[in-house]
């Protein structure tokens, strides 16, 4: 188990060993409750895995919270001798890759205050934060935020030989929503990873929340096997996003059929190119 899932503010005195099995854990940021009982699809947790036993890279699948801001819900406490008889049932698997995942952070800032700020197309309410970054099969699958794009990123597994990787070159791969376009990248400091372009230029985001909002949304859109279509998918989760986003409209007559924009309207804002995956 891992330092952080040791402790939980204001429950059973912060000792998670005491945790029962069954109890519920309610977030304390978005009051997603986690259910040992159903499990947690999004990060592909069988139903019967107690909160203690989760893996270590879990997080909150809603807003990305830190397992300690969980409260307990209900249950009753278990004795230290039943906390150490219990088995996980979940296999927590390689630890993240927090090196990496700070090492992305810290290429994207420096490339933000060296190279892009004050240029015309970098939103000034926002900065540079990966967002959401968990297992997807062997390699590592979250979303990167900067002032100037909001791309998907994967990350090499350790059984991963991606040092040839050809930056700029694509390739489509499968989510259940659908195939999407990654371009290969390989950058000084931090290594080879793939990356989709959803977003950008990024004034649509009024805020550094919104725009991790939407990057956790659409990481859980890829999941979403009811958003598929033939060919790439990208447009899709970036629509539905930005209708959410979009203020109401104008009340129109009634006898105006009101116009939408087309999906290829709506990707015209960038590429993954011109987001310097």
């Amino acid at each position: 188990m891992s330092a952080a899932a040791s402790r939980f503010e204001g429950s059973y005195l912060g000792d998670a060993t005491r945790i029962g099995a069954a109890t519920r854990m309610e977030c304390k940021i978005c009051w997603h409750v986690y259910d040992p009982a159903v499990g947690c699809e999004h990060w592909q947790v069988p139903p019967g895995t107690g909160f203690a036993a989760l893996p270590d890279h879990w997080r909150c699948p809603v807003c990305d919270g830190a397992r300690d801001q969980f409260m307990a819900l209900d249950g009753e406490a278990v004795t230290a001798e039943a906390a150490a008889a219990s088995v996980p049932l979940a296999d927590a698997g390689p630890a993240l890759p927090t090196e990496t995942i700070a090492r992305l952070e810290a290429a994207f800032r420096e490339i933000h205050t060296a190279q892009m700020r004050g240029l015309p197309i970098v939103n000034d309410a926002l900065a540079v934060k990966a967002v959401g970054f968990r297992r997807h099969g062997e390699r590592w699958l979250g979303a990167l935020v900067t002032p100037w794009f909001l791309n998907i990123v994967l990350l090499a597994g350790d059984g991963d030989e991606w040092s040839e990787l050809v930056p700029g070159a694509k390739e489509l791969i499968e989510f259940p929503s659908g195939r999407y376009e990654f371009v290969h990248a390989n950058r000084k400091g931090v290594g080879a990873y793939k990356a989709c372009s959803l977003f950008s230029p990024m004034f649509e985001f009024a805020s550094m929340l919104q725009a991790t909002e939407t990057a956790s949304a659409a990481l859980v859109s890829l999941f979403d096997p009811s958003i598929r279509e033939d060919g790439a998918q990208t447009a899709e989760i970036r629509r539905r996003r930005e209708e959410e986003l979009a203020p109401p409209p104008d009340p129109a007559p009634a006898q105006v059929e009101p116009v939408r924009p087309s999906r290829r309207a709506l990707l015209g804002m960038g590429s993954a190119e011109a987001a310097d995956a």
